[in-house]
């Protein structure tokens, strides 16, 4: 079972890897990470190492996996007997689904230039566990779409919950569950039908470079001001790193009460551990390590499967 996009997942699946957040792992799990991120990826790259340790997985890095001329079918083949899974970062999101078409170990999306899947998991699972339960939560994106934002829009169709995408009108699309209205809706009268009413949370992304490129007045790319927090009730603010001051920020995170950045980002760890420990759960391949069966993660997914519509 590869996690490249949300859209993999069932419900289920999502209740099934939130689950395993708090349960105690009952030991060590087996099997050699073949990891590679292209670029910096601070956090992702702390947390992800963190996690092979605590899991008890050996891991070892490739870098540049996928940047080799090397055909992707021809890296899986030779590489898939000596490793359990691959946890890789790579902005060609068509190249990393074609290797994870070729492998017959999972594949865990790390970041590309069409979604940040782990990252809005943690995301999601700390509004859905510290804010309000997501299917009632008032989740909206400011600014045009970015791999962050497909993501949460991905988890949206997948959960069947409604998000609101605060931006220009030349940044909106049509989308299933994804409601797109402009920052003057934010002045609306309380009783109007364009009114945004009580968030509960915001979130940013730097705006994506192609948005820059293409906008033809300042007025198209809106940094996120107190002024509007304070319009939309003084939500929850979470940026996602790095975040830049001057750009899709106009207020510092850290002076604003509502903000929970750097405790939420916390939760990158557990997450992905969770995410591991799912994923292997779904193998039965053998390796070179010896048997990479059913690990510890079936019962949980099972008892989260009667709770995946709740």
């Amino acid at each position: 079972m590869h996690l490249l996009q949300l859209t993999d997942l069932q419900p289920a699946d999502i209740r099934a890897i939130w689950s395993l957040v708090n349960a105690p792992l009952s030991a060590p799990l087996q099997g050699t990470v073949a990891w590679s991120f292209e670029g910096n990826g601070i956090r992702t790259r702390t947390t992800f190492i963190a996690a092979f340790r605590q899991l008890g997985l050996a891991f070892t890095e490739l870098p540049n996996l996928l940047k080799a001329g090397e055909r992707p079918q021809d890296q899986a083949g030779y590489l898939d007997p000596f490793y359990a899974l691959y946890v890789v970062r790579e902005s060609d999101h068509t190249r990393l689904s074609a290797f994870a078409a070729a492998s017959r170990r999972p594949v865990v999306n790390a970041m590309s230039a069409q979604g940040h899947p782990c990252e809005v998991l943690t995301d999601a699972y700390y509004v859905d566990t510290q804010i309000r339960p997501l299917a009632q939560a008032r989740v909206y994106l400011w600014g045009p779409s970015t791999n962050v934002f497909r993501s949460w829009h991905e988890l949206a169709q997948v959960m069947r919950f409604t998000l609101v995408q605060v931006c220009h009108r030349r940044f909106h699309e049509s989308l299933p569950h994804v409601r797109f209205v402009e920052p003057s809706a934010l002045q609306a009268p309380p009783d109007a039908p364009e009114a945004l009413g009580k968030v509960d949370v915001v979130i940013t992304d730097s705006w994506p470079a192609s948005a820059e490129t293409d906008a033809t007045t300042q007025p198209d790319l809106t940094p996120l001001t107190e002024e509007h927090l304070a319009a939309m009730g003084r939500p929850a603010l979470l940026p996602t790193p790095p975040f830049t001051l001057g750009r899709e920020l106009a207020v510092d995170p850290i002076t604003y009460p509502g903000f929970v950045g750097y405790a939420q980002k916390e939760l990158l760890l557990p997450v992905q551990m969770a995410v591991l420990r799912w994923v292997l759960s779904q193998s039965t391949e053998p390796t070179q390590d010896g048997p990479q069966g059913p690990i510890d993660a079936t019962a949980a997914t099972a008892r989260a499967s009667q709770h995946a519509d709740q």
